[in-house]
């Protein structure tokens, strides 16, 4: 058996999995824990408070500070009401391309990292090697939340990890934050012929994402000198707008769901206190006029870091040597990287498969991408061996 071929059987159980966000990824989370535990790593495997999802940490070799860390997020997106061509749940292989969800996002760095864990295994390591898989990425980066709280207050950590998420295996070292909102206006509902007598929901709604509308080209302007990213500026997006029972009843409820993807940290702080302002200071007032119940509330989904470019960055340096290549690229989609840069660690982005194919039906990853992100692990033993 070669590597390749070990890669292809573990993906096929990694696949067979069906890890969508909604649901448990505890049998994945137990595959990966007995694979690398009975090689000897030291396992952690971490519950979330519900107990049905759970984060993997397993090292090999020292206890000790300063080790190189490869990671992945076990869950996928859904597959309700995608066209596929099989099973995607069930590998299928076809002109040198694996078919199934979850193949490119990104079970298949997580198992080419399983693929060669035997092969460190073997050996004598100067230098710990860390395998961290995650849960509830697509959704929040929950699970690596979770999971730097944890290895915050541990004697020993990683110093270098590579995530292995999409990246047609092109090195990446930046990326925009990922912030997720869901805002909602509580009106007084009432008849359609009186509206005055009501607070409608739905229309300071309408006026709250106007402003977000205004707030966004503002910050087109924010954009910093230089800036790689693409669009260069803070992006923002609302994404979904539910309210009202009928054409003549005044709406009470509504809801708006909304994003932005920050180039810095205090571009989220400035939008979220200019739209805060505009709440507190004219929507809220006219609202409370007519009933002093109304309200409006922003509940956060998920407020993820982005990458930022580091001068001094090992992560970047080791996988420059060992793919050969000197370009590093920034990306405009959210990782788990900046959270774990947030803990101290030096962090890249490079793995297998093209976010192009990610989220779709007939998801794939071809086997050269893998053999590619194989050459760069194997290429890890002499940074490792004593």
């Amino acid at each position: 058996m070669t590597l390749i071929d070990d890669t292809r059987d573990i993906l096929r159980d990694l696949i067979a999995f069906p890890t969508v966000s909604a649901d448990s990824n505890l049998e994945l989370i137990a595959y990966a824990a007995d694979h690398l535990g009975a090689l000897g790593a030291r396992t952690s495997v971490i519950l979330d408070e519900t107990g049905h999802k759970a984060n993997l940490i397993a090292s090999l070799g020292p206890e000790e500070d300063g080790g190189i860390a490869l990671s992945g997020h076990s869950d996928v997106v859904p597959v309700a009401d995608q066209d596929w061509s099989s099973d995607p749940f069930e590998l299928r292989e076809e002109n040198g391309r694996l078919y199934g969800r979850g193949t490119c996002d990104m079970k298949g760095f997580i198992a080419a990292s399983l693929a060669v864990a035997p092969l460190f295994a073997e050996r004598p390591l100067s230098r710990p090697l860390h395998f961290i898989f995650t849960y509830d990425e697509e959704v929040g980066c929950l699970g690596a939340r979770h999971l730097v709280d944890e290895m915050g207050r541990m004697d020993t950590k990683p110093s270098v990890v590579i995530i292995g998420e999409p990246t047609e295996m092109r090195i990446v070292e930046g990326h925009k934050g990922c912030c997720e909102y869901t805002t909602t206006f509580t009106g007084l509902e009432g008849h359609g012929s009186m509206p005055d007598h009501g607070v409608n929901a739905v229309e300071y709604a309408v006026r709250y994402v106007a402003k977000l509308m205004e707030l966004r080209e503002d910050m087109k302007c924010w954009a910093p000198a230089g800036s790689r990213f693409d669009p260069p500026w803070t992006s923002l997006q609302v994404g979904r707008i539910a309210g009202g029972v009928a054409h003549n009843v005044i709406p009470g409820l509504c809801t708006v769901d909304w994003e932005m993807r920050p180039v810095r940290a205090e571009d989220r702080v400035r939008l979220r206190a200019a739209i805060d302002a505009y709440v507190s200071d004219t929507l809220l007032p006219d609202m409370r006029a007519v009933s002093p119940e109304a309200d409006i509330l922003t509940h956060v989904i998920g407020e993820v870091v982005g990458l930022e470019p580091a001068d001094d960055n090992e992560a970047l340096r080791i996988v420059s040597e060992l793919t050969g290549s000197n370009e590093a690229d920034v990306i405009a989609f959210g990782t788990e990287a900046g959270l774990f840069q947030e803990l101290g660690m030096s962090a890249v982005v490079c793995g297998p498969g093209s976010v192009e194919q990610a989220h779709k039906p007939d998801e794939f990853v071809t086997l050269d991408q893998l053999e590619s992100c194989l050459a760069m692990l194997r290429g890890l033993e002499e940074r490792l061996i004593a």
